[in-house]
Order: C-alpha cells, then structure tokens, then sequence
C-alpha cells in the first residue's frame, strides 16, 4: 500500500506546481511522473522510457484525431456556421421552454466548439430570448454554461472524452453513445433543478456590477445554410457510431467499413467538409488563418493530454493502477463505490486545480483499470471521472471569469451562474452513470 501513498504525494507535488510554482500543467505532469517513477523504486531509464512511450502512444492514437476536432470546430466558429446552428437550435422551442433551448444550443454547439467560443456566440441569443421570454437574465447564462460544460467534457471529438477511449481501451463510439446520452438528459434535468434554485440564491444588489459587454460574434457576417452547417460534426459522429454498432454486431467489420468509422478518418472527413462549408463565405488566406489559430490551441492540449499519458504509464508500469482497483473493490459496494471515487477524484483536482483537460486525464489514468474490477464497461468509469472533472470549476478557471465577466456579474455572480449550473450537471451526470452501469453494465 506503500506505493498509494507515493501515488497521493506525486499528485499533491503535481498540484503544488501548477498552483504556487506556477508551471505550465504538462511539465507539471511531466515532473510529477519521474518523481512517481523513483518513489516506486524504478530504474532511471525505465522511467524515461516509460514515459516517453506512454506519451508517445497516447499521441500516436489522439494527436491527429484532436487536431482534426479542433480545426472542424474553429471553421464552424470562424464561417458563422455555429452561430446559425445556434440560432436555429434556439428558435426551436416555444418561450416556455426557452430555457431548455438554449442549453440544448449551447450542448450541441459546444460538441465541435471550445467552451469559450460557444459562450461568446450564445451570450448575446441568451440574452435577447431571456427578455423576450420574460426569464431572469442569469438563468439564462446559467443555461448556457451548463449545456456548453456538459457537451465539452462529456461528448467526442472534445479532447477529454476523445481521449477515454484510448486511455481505458474502448470505441469511441461508446463515448458518443454515453456521454452524449448522459450529457443531455444531465442538462435537461439539470435547466429544471437549477432554475428552482438560482431565484433563492440570486441577489443582483451583489451579483451584478455592470451591463453585458457583449463582444462580436465570430463569424456575424456570415450566413451558412443550417444543414450545411451541421454536416461537419453530424458526419464523423455518425461514422464513428456506425463503426461501434455495427462492429458490436458482427465478427468483423468490412474494411471500408472499419476506414471510415476509424475515428481519425472520420474525423479528418469531417474536417474536410468543414473546409468546403466555409469556402463559401471564407477565403482560402481566411480558412488557412482559422486552421493556424486552431492548430495553436491544439497544440497546449495535446502537450497536456500526452503528459497525462506519461502519467498513467508510469502508474500502470509501477503496479499502482491495479493496487488502486484492488483497494477500491475492498470498500465493498459493487461498482457504485468504484463509479463515485471516481467522481469525487475528479472532483478534487478540478477545484484544485481548475483545468477540466488536467481533471479529466489525470483521473482516468488514475483508474484506467477499474473497470474490469468491478465488472462493467470502461465507458462508465471514464464517464464518471469526466463528470467529476465538471464539477466545480470556479475562480482558477479560465470560463469561470469568461461568463462572469461578459454578462458582467461579480464573482459571486459568476458562482452562481458558472460553478453552480455546472455543479448541478455534473451531480445528475454520475446519478445517471450510476443507474445506466446497472442497466447496461456491458462488463
């Protein structure tokens, strides 16, 4: 059990040097996996080796697949085809359910876009429906951090569900499946919950502090038809859940079958119609500057996530991954107790640390073998430490200070209206992950 305690110490040394020593969360990582590696008593070139193959796995089977979802998304943003899917989602609904649009908008729309954009885009729709709808204005923001939250951290091509499968060993598809189904049904009972709940707490003597600085929205000159529009993302997600039903079916898929629900490929053909969708309203020196800004940021996340890599190799290298399922499966409970530890760890670095990517990866490393333990599919396990990692973003969090300061509320607005929706999402998440692994526990 000696080795758990190495295990709790790396991690505090990893927090520590994001937090106070300020390190960027992939050389943190990076640090805290050597560290680990001595602590267990490895030899010095085996944990240099373990790593870099952990990292170099988890890239050789993400990196393009991440890069790929990124670009999609940024010419979704940057040809105004977000924004029309956003509007079109929104003027779905009546005023009553004005609220459960907007969340469902900003659900789907946060699928292919960052969190941050899907704010920017959504805001200014959010704000108009409110009024119109006669509903309080932060509800409405409340709404949309919720369905923007749950969709990025639970649904592919967003790196950290991306990423379950490669890290836990499962189809992707199964996390197009699950975390979209979860995500959803979380936010819709989530809109309900939360709109009981933000009148009692809402005080706008203290809560708000300025008018909604309203920035432009990408792409606002740009008119994409609403079906062209989705096929960037409806494509690759519809492949790859082809490949996985159909794959869960028969012996073997067809080979030009298990290409194109391959999820590189099928997200490099979404990227692709991305790229002829925009062409219509971008030009090719515009479409090459949105693929650069794109590439940017995959670039920060892929250097996170393939550190989270190196991480879990040298957990799974030093025995540490299977003294954790052993320890966990000892507290009795089935895998109801094994489902919430792994939501409560999630839970503890994601305030700790305030990054849902560091949150994410590094708890599913943590318990990438869990699932056979406790005797279901990894995809439960990975969506119970993506719905931990939802939890409780909150002032170290960069969204955080995006949708207080926007709408322009104070911190404790921003509380309200970004770490309570999210909160509430993420509790009806690992209710319905506990209840589904019971369901179908596919173990």
């Amino acid at each position: 059990m000696i080795n758990l305690l190495w295990l709790t110490v790396s991690i505090v040394i990893i927090v520590t040097l994001i937090l106070w020593v300020k390190l960027h969360p992939a050389v943190s990582l990076i640090i805290g996996t050597i560290l680990l590696g001595f602590m267990l008593q490895m030899p010095a070139l085996d944990i240099a080796t373990t790593a870099t193959e952990g990292f170099g796995g988890l890239m050789t089977s993400l990196g393009l697949s991440v890069g790929f979802g990124i670009i999609l998304g940024q010419l979704m943003s940057d040809s105004g085809g977000a924004k029309v899917i956003a509007r079109t989602l929104v003027n779905l609904v009546s005023e009553r359910f004005a609220m459960y649009g907007i969340a469902f908008a900003a659900f789907v729309l946060a699928i292919p876009v960052f969190f941050d954009v899907t704010f920017v885009i959504l805001v200014p729709l959010a704000i108009a429906i409110a009024r119109e709808a006669g509903k309080p204005m932060p509800l409405a923001i409340g709404a949309v951090a919720m369905g923007a939250g749950a969709a990025h951290t639970l649904v592919p091509p967003t790196p950290n569900p991306l990423a379950a499968g490669d890290i836990m060993g499962f189809s992707v598809g199964y996390m197009v499946a699950i975390g979209g189904t979860v995500g959803l049904v979380a936010v819709i009972a989530g809109v309900t919950i939360y709109s009981w709940i933000l009148p009692k707490v809402w005080k706008p003597e203290v809560d708000v502090t300025e008018e909604p600085s309203l920035q432009a929205i990408p792409g606002e000159d740009k008119e994409p038809n609403f079906w062209l529009a989705l096929l960037p993302i409806a494509t690759p997600l519809i492949l790859i859940l082809i490949g996985t039903v159909w794959g869960a079916k028969v012996d073997e898929l067809p080979v030009w079958a298990a290409f194109i629900s391959d999820k590189t490929v099928a997200l490099l053909i979404g990227t692709l119609i991305a790229y002829l969708v925009a062409s219509t309203d971008m030009s090719r020196r515009e479409m090459e500057a949105s693929s650069n800004k794109a590439i940017e940021s995959a670039g920060i996340v892929l250097m996170i996530t393939g550190a989270g890599g190196a991480f879990g190799a040298l957990i799974k290298a030093g025995g540490v991954s299977d003294l954790i399922s052993e320890a966990v499966a000892g507290l009795g409970g089935g895998h109801f107790v094994g489902l919430l530890a792994c939501y409560f760890v999630g839970m503890v670095f994601r305030v700790a640390v305030g990054s849902g990517t560091v949150a994410s990866i590094t708890t599913m490393t943590i318990f990438a073998s869990l699932a056979p333990t406790i005797g279901i599919h990894p995809v439960w396990v990975a969506a119970a430490c993506l719905a931990g990692a939802l939890s409780v973003g909150h002032i170290n969090d960069s969204g955080f200070w995006v949708t207080a300061k926007i709408p322009g509320f104070s911190i404790t607005g921003g509380l309200k209206v970004y770490t309570l929706p999210q909160f509430v999402s993420s509790l009806c998440a690992i209710v319905l992950v506990i209840i589904g692994s019971y369901i179908i526990p596919m173990g």
